[in-house]
């Protein structure tokens, strides 16, 4: 598994409308996106008593690791478990589906759906949840415009409108109600080898300082 060069940026609402109009130039957008270029993305977010997750995020920790659970534009039907971790200033993420009815068991505090011997990143979920005692904590939802641009695999996206619930156990509920975690705009911009200068020179419209930016840690603290 290779990992992936990952930066992070407050953009303001000037900075947005420039790099909206630049990017769909010479990038192509995510085919999930509607008519005004964005998705929703919906993710349950998982951490231990101690706030695990939180502490190394806030710690600075240069080797850590989360698990989320996410969907797409409220379809439930198409769920993933998504392990995200961080070595060496480089990114990580494995996947793997989970149906709806293996979530809502989950959300019931049955945690032996996740036993499957044939699929490794189950298995070390619940092994986690097991003995690191993982738990569902925080909802997180966005809407999202990403862009891809294929020399260097660059996958640019713009995430704003970010909302948070702490009722898990309505994470599959197209009625959960959400408060507003963050008011920021967020770029992300996610590549392999290196960044090619078209994509550079559109990026630096409005540069900001890199941040190290986690919606559930926002979340978590609002």
């Amino acid at each position: 598994m290779n990992g992936r060069h990952e930066l992070k940026h407050y953009i303001n609402a000037s900075d947005y409308a420039q790099l909206k109009a630049k990017l769909t130039a010479v990038a192509k957008p995510d085919r999930n996106a509607g008519e005004d270029g964005s998705y929703i993305v919906r993710s349950l977010y998982f951490d231990n008593y101690a706030d695990k997750a939180v502490v190394e995020k806030l710690s600075g920790m240069s080797r850590r690791e989360k698990f989320r659970l996410r969907y797409y534009n409220g379809d439930t039907s198409m769920i993933r478990l998504e392990k995200k971790s961080k070595a060496n200033r480089l990114s990580f993420k494995e996947g793997a589906a989970v149906s709806k009815g293996q979530v809502a068991a989950l959300l019931s505090g049955d945690f032996d759906v996740l036993k499957n011997p044939d699929v490794p990143l189950l298995m070390e979920f619940y092994t986690k949840m097991r003995y690191q005692n993982l738990r569902p904590k925080n909802v997180v939802e966005y809407k999202r415009e990403a862009y891809h641009y294929p020399a260097g695999n660059v996958r640019a996206t713009i995430d704003r409108d970010i909302r948070t619930s702490n009722s898990p156990s309505g994470f599959l509920s197209p009625n959960l109600v959400t408060v507003p975690a963050t008011g920021a705009v967020v770029l992300e911009i996610k590549y392999d080898g290196f960044l090619p200068d078209v994509i550079r020179d559109i990026l630096m419209t409005g540069w900001r300082n890199q941040v190290e930016f986690s919606k559930y840690v926002v979340a978590r603290l609002v």
